[in-house]
């Protein structure tokens, strides 16, 4: 894998992905620590933002300050990705929002496009692309392809997941070695050195299903965010 792997570890992530975990957590709590762990994940995916200066003035007297240069969109793959949105909004409130419409059939685990709210030309400079779960990698590798042709280089795509199996990372990081992807995951990997791109990886599951299921995982992230599931579906992934 040509990225930077940085290993972070964080108690409050580890314990926030402990509760979604658990099978008894509830739809509300579910959405609630999937917003806490992606506020975790932009603050880490931002932290090599460019900047730029202006001069500006307090009520007491002149000051130095600074904006965020690139013009950030945010593209969640529908639906799980929709319950990261908001908390990503909360740092780039101004950031459009392209939904992209994304699901694996079921038979050949491979991904079907049925929606997508790119425009003809892109009018940002940075994609962060939002997906709880990365488990065969499939979907998001299709996602980079429809934002790549949509004419941003992947170079400036920012992939953000909860959770992801060792295989799915492997996956997407062959087809895309040049992406920089930021997860916060399960299980401590060991740091692989490259200058040009960051990997960020806090843990992952290393099983994943003959059905695609990451093991042990979350079960079904769109299922357990809007509390649509039932008994003969528990651990369907998107």
């Amino acid at each position: 894998m040509a990225n930077t792997l940085n290993v972070l570890s964080h108690p409050l992530v580890h314990a926030e992905l402990s509760k979604l975990r658990q099978a008894s957590t509830t739809a509300k709590e579910f959405r609630e620590g999937i917003h806490t762990i992606s506020l975790f994940l932009g603050y880490e995916a931002s932290r090599t933002l460019e900047q730029q200066s202006f001069e500006g003035t307090t009520p007491v007297g002149p000051f130095s300050g600074t904006t965020i240069k690139p013009r950030i969109g945010l593209t969640p793959i529908l639906r799980a990705g929709l319950g990261m949105t908001d908390a990503l909004l909360e740092l780039f409130p101004a950031a459009p929002v392209y939904h992209l419409g994304l699901y694996r059939e079921k038979v050949t685990l491979q991904p079907v496009e049925y929606y997508s709210k790119l425009p003809p030309s892109p009018p940002i400079d940075q994609v962060y692309l939002l997906d709880p779960l990365l488990a065969t990698g499939g979907t998001v590798c299709a996602a980079l392809a429809m934002i790549v042709d949509w004419g941003i280089p992947v170079r400036n795509v920012k992939l953000l997941c909860v959770l992801a199996s060792e295989e799915g990372l492997q996956h997407v990081q062959s087809e895309y070695p040049e992406l920089e992807v930021n997860d916060f995951l399960a299980i401590l990997l060991t740091p692989i050195t490259h200058p040009a791109r960051q990997l960020w990886v806090a843990a992952v599951d290393k099983t994943l299903t003959s059905e695609g299921i990451i093991s042990p995982g979350l079960g079904d992230t769109g299922d357990r965010l809007y509390n649509t599931l039932t008994n003969a579906n528990p651990s369907r992934r998107e």
